[in-house]
């Protein structure tokens, strides 16, 4: 099979090690975790049970056709550098460039960020140990279960989005039964809906407080573009995978919030305090409690520790193959291309994980200033990946039809194109310029709250027209987009 004409050749070394359960446990485990388990409930209380579910489901809708622009690229030209490989095909090797970067960078210090939560959720059980004993021990077993083969990544996420499934579906069963008094008290019914001004609270900057958090909180749905590069059979694996996403949605996300909503008034004073360090106050465990299950907390707190894991772990691998593929294209130093005889790149592997370390230890100096900000300048690094990918695959299927190529050659076709790329777009950039309104106070201004939001946006621009400069490069026109053909992978 011929590949197109200045196409990677990174099938021949990435292994095609991930079946079609580990593909669907990546995209139905990709956005549960902390969002899920624990900021839910401030969702609730800023906006009321109403706004929340109408901010997760405006979210959810734009993620569902995200996700579709996705799958039609994946399938069609499975690439573990993904949305960096397409926006240089599709839009500018420039913007690639860009995009490439801005997602390594975001996932690896999301590592760090991920290891600090871990430390913090471990010390329910264990208060008086080092942080530093613990991110090391975490640390090292995220590198191990990535160094091994692709296929030690698709297991364990495959268990840790099982561990969170199961947990979501048990609290589902657990309410609704709560709802209608079927375990035996007193049946909660839907008055909360209607309890002090409810179902909607807080106006219009409460509810897009919830819109913004609602958009953090679904970022990792897209490791399934950078998974498909590694998937056994992509064609048949990724649309399947894609097609959960709107049922992960419906019953993780807006089905849970709407249970919260109907058995926990929003003013309740528990709801606003869910952070990694008062388990006991989540959501979760609130309903778990108020059902007679005394051990809930210690149990939620080995749910969550599961979750944070499970990021950390897709950030190391998602963060790894970004790099690798970045390499390959000359955009990253040629010693990342190193490969183990499993597949694996392991300098890239590397590099992230000492990344992700350093970034750690810089929490330990001035008050974790350091880390901080650099965990801010990630902030809107998952908001510029979607727009990149809505852009991506907007040209792609105007190139593709440009190009003389029929529909019917696409192995999984996108719905309500163009409505779902531009739709995608749009609400991704209401909700990059709304995070302005967080940080106006009574008609103030956060300055450095302002910097420490928008640090990543020049970061980005730095890195797409510095490329630009350097490289004189343009943007590519459409007839002249590598589009290749169906044989190609």
């Amino acid at each position: 099979m011929k590949a197109a004409q200045g196409r990677p050749p990174q099938a021949a070394g990435l292994k095609k090690g991930l079946r079609a359960r580990h593909m669907t446990m990546i995209a139905l485990g990709g956005a549960i975790g902390t969002g899920l388990f624990l900021a839910s409930g401030g969702a609730i209380a800023s906006a009321g049970p109403g706004g929340a579910l109408l901010a997760y489901a405006a979210v959810g809708i734009m993620v569902y056709f995200l996700m579709t622009s996705l799958g039609e690229l994946a399938t069609y030209m499975p690439e573990s550098g993904s949305f960096s490989t397409y926006a240089s095909r599709f839009v500018d090797p420039a913007f690639g460039f860009a995009m490439g970067w801005n997602y390594w960078y975001n996932w690896a210090v999301t590592i760090a960020a991920e290891l600090s939560a871990a430390t913090l959720i471990i010390k329910y059980w264990f208060p008086g140990s080092s942080s530093l004993l613990w991110s090391v021990l975490f640390l090292g077993v995220l590198f191990l279960l990535n160094a091994l083969s692709v296929k030690g990544y698709g297991e364990s996420e495959y268990w840790f989005a099982l561990i969170k499934i199961v947990t979501v579906i048990l609290f589902l069963v657990v309410g609704v039964a709560m709802i209608f008094g079927v375990l035996g008290g007193k049946a909660a019914g839907f008055g909360n809906f209607t309890h002090e001004g409810a179902p909607f609270n807080g106006g219009f900057l409460a509810f897009l407080g919830v819109f913004m958090a609602a958009g953090f909180s679904f970022q990792g749905t897209e490791l399934i573009g950078v998974a498909a590069g590694e998937s056994e059979d992509p064609r048949r694996n990724v649309p399947r995978a894609i097609r959960q996403v709107f049922w992960r949605i419906l019953i993780f996300y807006i089905l849970a919030i709407f249970v919260i909503g109907l058995l926990i008034p929003y003013t309740d004073p528990n709801l606003l305090n869910g952070d990694l360090d008062q388990i006991g106050v989540s959501p979760f465990t609130l309903v778990f409690e108020r059902a007679g299950f005394a051990f809930a907390a210690a149990v939620m707190n080995a749910i969550i520790l599961t979750s944070v894991l499970s990021a950390g772990n897709s950030g190391m691998y998602a963060s790894t193959r970004m790099l690798y593929a970045l390499a390959l294209e000359g955009k990253a130093p040629r010693f990342l291309k190193r490969l183990t005889s499993h597949g694996v790149p392991i300098n890239a592997l590397l590099a992230t994980t000492v990344i992700g370390m350093l970034a750690f230890l810089a929490s330990f100096f001035g008050d974790g200033v350091v880390y901080n900000w650099l965990l801010n300048a990630s902030g809107m690094c998952g908001f510029i990946t979607w727009v990149g990918i809505a852009i991506s695959h907007y040209r792609f299927r105007r190139a593709f039809i440009k190009q003389g190529h029929s529909l019917d050659e696409l192995p999984y076709r996108a719905r309500w194109f163009p409505f779902g790329p531009l739709f995608a777009f749009v609400l991704c950039l209401v909700v990059i310029v709304g995070q302005s309104l967080s940080v106006i106070e009574n008609g103030s201004v956060d300055w450095l709250g302002l910097i420490a939001t928008y640090l990543s946006v020049p970061l980005f621009l730095g890195l797409w027209f510095g490329y630009k400069w350097r490289k004189n490069t343009r943007v590519v026109p459409l007839e002249q987009c590598e589009i290749g053909g169906r044989d190609d992978v």
